[in-house]
């Protein structure tokens, strides 16, 4: 016998949304409609577009406030006002990292890439629909965000972001992206030497058996593209909840000339002295405070993160300064 058809109506969008969020009239995209594998092979060939050097990509399609169009087939396209892309969550999965961390920083370009085409979809819509809707949060932090513009003496969560860091009324996304590519082959193809400040790989694939070691994210091959497109004084964010894979990040890293480990204090305290090379940002005690608010972000913001506390997993991580060029 064939299953028989559920006599049940189709469940209404979610109308249980917080103030400020995104609504269901601009079609806030569900995670359920976009699943696929957790994992890809970055070795496989995949069918995907890539400019032929960082001065031909066309931003303008990612960053319309920020860029235009390029007037000609093949060029890149002229920065409104000189900005370039400064953050790159690597294998950014649903968007959790990017888009928490756009609103701390709305004069920096930041750029998720991912190599799923219905993962990276799903971001893509996602951020669209945050656009149509100026001033709204993402739905999947929402209870983060709210905890964290409670009223004084309310109760809140620790995770929650400090109103002083929440831009003003009417942010609107417009410095956060996606882009569907593959780190492990075509990253100069898309960064300067020097351009990027912050490059993040949160809970990679672990890909556990030793013939599979080579398509680790992290390898001394690729370590030297990555201190390429990352500039002197940058910063590189590793995590993860397998032991033995952050034995591996953290060795490659430290046999590298070219990064320093930074110490739990150095990490507490970034931003104080220095702006770490994001331009635009001044150090200070607020600046320290938004790096905090990072780092919360790289530990709880992803559906990775959230899913190893669910579980009452451990994580490891490590923040390494990118060095002066010798």
């Amino acid at each position: 016998m064939g299953k028989k058809k559920s006599s049940q109506q189709p469940k209404p969008k979610d109308d249980a949304i917080l103030q400020g969020q995104a609504t269901t009239e601009v079609g806030m995209p569900r995670k359920r409609f976009y699943r696929q594998r957790a994992h890809a092979n970055p070795l496989s060939i995949h069918h995907l577009e890539y400019p032929s050097s960082p001065a031909s990509m066309d931003w303008s399609t990612h960053f319309p406030t920020f860029f235009t169009p390029p007037t000609a087939p093949g060029e890149g396209s002229p920065s409104l006002k000189g900005k370039k892309v400064e953050f790159a969550d690597v294998g950014c999965g649903f968007g959790g990292l990017s888009i928490s961390l756009a609103p701390l920083f709305p004069e920096t370009l930041m750029l998720g890439l991912e190599i799923r085409v219905q993962v990276t979809q799903y971001v893509s819509d996602k951020i669209r629909a945050l656009r149509l809707n100026p001033g709204s949060v993402d739905p999947d932090n929402a209870a983060d965000v709210e905890a964290g513009v409670a009223p004084e003496g309310a109760e809140k969560r620790p995770r929650g972001i400090k109103p002083a860091l929440m831009p003003s009324e009417g942010y609107a996304y417009g410095n956060v992206s996606v882009l569907r590519a593959n780190a492990m082959k075509f990253l100069p193809n898309f960064f300067e030497k020097g351009q990027l400040s912050k490059i993040f790989f949160l809970f990679p694939d672990p890909h556990f058996k030793a013939r599979k070691h080579k398509a680790r994210i992290i390898s001394p091959t690729l370590l030297a593209e990555y201190a390429y497109v990352l500039r002197p004084g940058g910063l590189l964010y590793t995590i993860t909840d397998v032991p033995d894979l952050h034995i591996w990040m953290t060795s490659h890293l430290a046999s590298f000339p070219l990064f320093a480990r930074l110490t739990e204090e150095e990490i507490d305290n970034l931003g104080y002295e220095s702006g770490e090379g994001v331009e635009g940002v001044e150090s200070g005690e607020l600046s320290r405070e938004r790096e905090r608010a990072v780092m919360e972000a790289v530990k709880r913001r992803t559906e990775e993160g959230k899913k190893v506390e669910r579980n009452e997993g451990g994580k490891e991580w490590s923040v390494w300064r990118r060095l002066p060029d010798p």
